[in-house]
């Protein structure tokens, strides 16, 4: 419920109380989807972090924030310097608002797929919005008020969520008379406006920030709004990235613990075939035993078995080749037949272990209670994800090394979308001839350090010598973090937009041409 209507009632006089007065210093972006905003007042400082995913929107206030050097990209120029003058929240929707001396507005759009933030220098002014690809936000404003339903109680109440039909249902609600339950709805909402406690919970194994006690209750806090939240943002991620990876290799686990056991049923069944029929080398001997009794051109021929108690036993022939000929070649297929009936055996067994070893990994990974111990663990016993250099070197890009930095280069349409979409980081730089087609181009970063000059401006010359403008004297090429790089719904394969980027001037060339 850290979104939820309710919460943000809460939250929004406890904002106004503390901002008030406070102007905003800085407002920018370092990661995807990230908005961070500095406000002060005087020698004191608040921030504001929106983390704006469609997988987890959020507010952070953390106490404190380092901007870090590289990567970082100033946003929205006119809401610096506007002071905070209140804060409120749309009725029964999770909008948090806040309004600043002069008449402009920010907007904190926290719906789950469509988050956003939505700034308006004055209320005549066109909106600028963080998500630009959500237009219809430019135009948001507070819903109608909804109509009372007597027939559904929740339905009076559209900004509920799902915690509280979950709490009205372990208290008897859809057992309860229609009075009882407009009774109890009430109760509810009026415990929600006013509550005495907020609650960090388990609910479904998702751990939530809550405004009643539903689920398993780990933590009750007062019901202060900001620490709440100090406390929440900061462990969700944590844990949902220990959540993430716990499933990713649980079912990892999984799949290769049910694929070994398949394997090895198989290889047991096609086993027990071979062991359980007359086998070539047996259908050999017969025929060599019964040469003078086959006929020449003979279809088949009926022979005692001597290996089944000199049963009769009916044994097919080729009328084309001699029953010599026919012997030769089942002793061919017995030799084969041996081979195979050993690898089975091979097989079974080591898809078994295999099998075995998944189950026992599977037991000790529910022991595993935090990311560092998971991640540890994983590394033991080699079960780490591939990293994007392993996943990039078996792929087919042009692949250069400068001065330790690797430069990755697209070979066509489909390989940029797969080079630019899948395998660049956020940080790594995006390189393109500018206004004409070529090849999208790479620079893998180095954590913290930043990309040096002479890289990147050799990198530029690839990219210029790899597109249109192979052949001018000189090529304008954009230069821009991955992360401001995307792609529009529909777009024809290659084709991107660049949000935030540099141009620079380079000769056309391959400088690593001699080196192949």
């Amino acid at each position: 419920m850290h979104n939820n209507y309710y919460f943000l009632r809460q939250l929004a006089p406890a904002l106004a109380q503390q901002l008030a007065g406070f102007a905003v210093a800085s407002c920018f972006s370092q990661e995807k989807d990230e908005l961070v905003i500095g406000l002060t007042k005087g020698e004191a400082e608040f921030w504001l972090k929106a983390q704006l995913s469609a997988t987890f929107p959020a507010l952070a206030l953390p106490e404190t924030f380092h901007r870090a050097r590289a990567n970082s990209v100033d946003l929205l120029p006119g809401l610096l310097g506007q002071v905070v003058e209140a804060v409120s929240v749309f009725s029964h929707d999770r909008v948090l608002r806040l309004h600043f001396r002069g008449g402009a507005t920010l907007l904190f759009k926290l719906f789950g797929p469509r988050p956003n933030a939505v700034f308006r220098p004055n209320p005549q002014a066109p909106a600028e919005l963080f998500h630009q690809r959500y237009l219809a936000d430019a135009d948001l404003t507070p819903a109608p008020e909804p109509l009372p339903d007597l027939l559904n109680p929740l339905r009076s109440y559209p900004g509920l969520g799902d915690v509280p039909p979950r709490y009205l249902r372990a208290h008897g609600y859809d057992a309860a008379d229609l009075p009882t339950r407009l009774r109890m709805v009430q109760d509810v909402v009026a415990l929600l406006e006013n509550p005495p406690h907020f609650y960090l919970t388990a609910v479904e194994g998702k751990t939530r920030l809550t405004l009643l006690p539903v689920g398993d209750v780990e933590q009750t806090l007062p019901p202060d709004p900001v620490a709440a939240l100090r406390l929440f943002v900061p462990l969700i991620l944590g844990r949902r990235a220990y959540e993430t990876e716990l499933r990713q290799v649980r079912q990892e686990l999984e799949k290769r613990a049910e694929e070994a056991t398949v394997s090895a049923s198989q290889a047991r069944t096609r086993l027990y075939a071979l062991e359980h029929t007359a086998g070539y080398r047996q259908t050999a001997d017969l025929i060599m035993a019964n040469l003078t009794n086959i006929p020449a051109g003979a279809a088949q021929v009926e022979v005692e078995d001597f290996y089944q108690d000199n049963q009769l036993r009916t044994i097919k022939l080729k009328s084309t080749e001699t029953p010599q000929r026919t012997a030769q070649n089942l002793y061919r297929k017995a030799k084969n037949q041996k081979i195979e009936t050993e690898q089975l055996q091979e097989r079974i067994e080591r898809r078994e272990t295999e099998a075995l070893w998944c189950l026992e990994r599977l037991e000790e990974l529910a022991a595993i209670a935090d990311l560092r111990t998971l991640r540890t663990w994983r590394k033991t016993h080699e079960l780490l994800p591939a990293t994007k250099a392993q996943e990039a070197a078996e792929l087919p890009f042009k692949v250069f090394s400068d001065g330790g930095y690797t430069i990755l280069v697209g070979r066509n349409a489909q390989n940029n979308d797969l080079l630019t979409q899948r395998y660049a980081h956020k940080d790594d730089l995006w390189l393109h001839a500018k206004d004409v087609t070529g090849s999208h181009v790479v620079i893998k970063q180095k954590p913290g350090q930043p990309t040096p000059e002479p890289v990147i401006e050799r990198a530029a010359q690839l990219a210029a010598w790899y597109s249109r403008r192979k052949n001018d004297s000189l090529c304008p090429v954009t230069v821009t973090p991955k992360k401001f790089v995307r792609k529009r719904k529909g777009a024809v394969a290659g084709q991107v937009v660049v949000e935030r980027e540099r141009v620079v001037l380079v000769v056309p060339a391959n400088p690593f041409e001699r080196n192949g």
